[in-house]
């Protein structure tokens, strides 16, 4: 089958995601970030140690499944200006520079470990993704409907593609089952004794709120993008839809039975409410006004999330789990700081295409 040559207009918005994607592999890697000092370890003592002796096959399984969407992003982003061997050469060749980066600084870090597995593991995930990417990209059919619904659906540009990322970034920070549905408050209820009765949580109108605004910047966020604003309300009950069964996977998979739905609470059902009634009132307002309305928002969303709220630290929802590896804190840290900095980000979207 012909392979689809993919523009750098195509490719742009790839390469925003594999950036992002990226950051998070970073974050995860070296996250709290402190507490930085020379163990007396080198590098190359690293990769000679015998492979075993840091092997377990939840880490070599977990590190593959981490690198293979950074290797599949990478790699589409590539193949719009490399051919096929060069497509999975690069993306391995950044998968594995991304990797030994993390496993060097994670000598830096007592809480962490480096390994030459995980390099191992980092490479072979990177690779996989590039090779994935190669198959994707050859199928031309699927890829000439995709751009076509797109060109259908969202307005094109730069701005737009940083838009769709920023979509996506949303996106991800919401999944996470230990957050309520649009919440920022980590669940932490305390185990439970069969059959015992826990006394309700008095009801918080401030999340309500929280709640609701996030919704209205996911809102804004999606009248920027799409071409027709009458669409804004379908496209977002579909956004919320994916995150609503995304969120119960997650949860099926990580939670204690009896946490299956806690994400579902009346604070977000009653901001979701009133955030789709406000957005509806929106679509009558003209774009300039519907933009500096996204923006009024997003600040208003920064400064309670900051400033209202008390310290909900992401080990709070440790109780809900079955499962305790570190990774969970890791999980959990980059929704929060997700929750923090996508204001910031929609702020400048909505500032960059003001005139468009």
């Amino acid at each position: 089958m012909r392979e689809l040559f993919i523009t750098e207009t195509r490719a742009r918005l790839r390469t925003w995601l594999a950036l992002g994607y990226a950051l998070f592999i970073v974050y995860a890697s070296l996250s709290p970030f402190s507490g930085w000092r020379d163990q007396g370890l080198g590098f190359l003592d690293v990769l000679d140690a015998p492979l075993r002796l840091t092997y377990t096959t939840f880490d070599a399984s977990l590190n593959l499944l981490s690198y293979l969407p950074f290797g599949l992003l990478a790699g589409m982003a590539l193949r719009a200006r490399f051919g096929a061997f060069g497509c999975v050469v690069l993306g391995l060749l950044c998968g594995v520079l991304l990797s030994a980066g993390m496993e060097y600084l994670q000598m830096y870090l007592p809480a962490r470990t480096s390994s030459n597995m995980d390099l191992l593991a980092n490479s072979t995930g990177a690779l996989t993704g590039a090779l994935l990417a190669l198959a994707l990209t050859s199928w031309t059919g699927l890829f000439v409907r995709l751009m076509r619904w797109r060109s259908t659906l969202f307005h094109h540009g730069k701005e737009m593609d940083f838009g769709l990322a920023l979509l996506a970034l949303w996106t991800f920070g919401q999944i996470n089952p230990s957050l309520p549905m649009l919440g920022h408050l980590f669940i932490s209820e305390v185990a439970r004794q069969p059959f015992a009765v826990v006394a309700p949580a008095p009801f918080d109108l401030w999340e309500s709120l929280a709640v609701m605004l996030n919704l209205l910047m996911l809102g804004a966020l999606l009248l920027s993008l799409l071409r027709v604003a009458r669409n804004t309300v379908s496209a977002l009950l579909a956004v919320l839809s994916a995150v609503a069964l995304a969120k119960f996977v997650t949860a099926a998979l990580l939670l204690k039975s009896w946490a299956l739905l806690l994400w579902i609470n009346s604070e977000a059902m009653l901001g979701m409410l009133a955030g789709v009634l406000l957005l509806f009132a929106a679509l009558l307002l003209p774009r300039a006004a519907m933009l500096a309305a996204g923006a009024l928002v997003a600040l208003c969303h920064f400064v309670i999330v900051n400033f209202v709220f008390d310290a909900n630290a992401p080990a709070a929802a440790a109780s809900i789990y079955h499962w305790h590896y570190g990774h969970l804190l890791n999980y959990n840290g980059l929704a929060q700081t997700i929750a923090l900095v996508f204001p910031l980000l929609l702020l400048w979207h909505l500032w960059r295409i003001r005139r468009m």
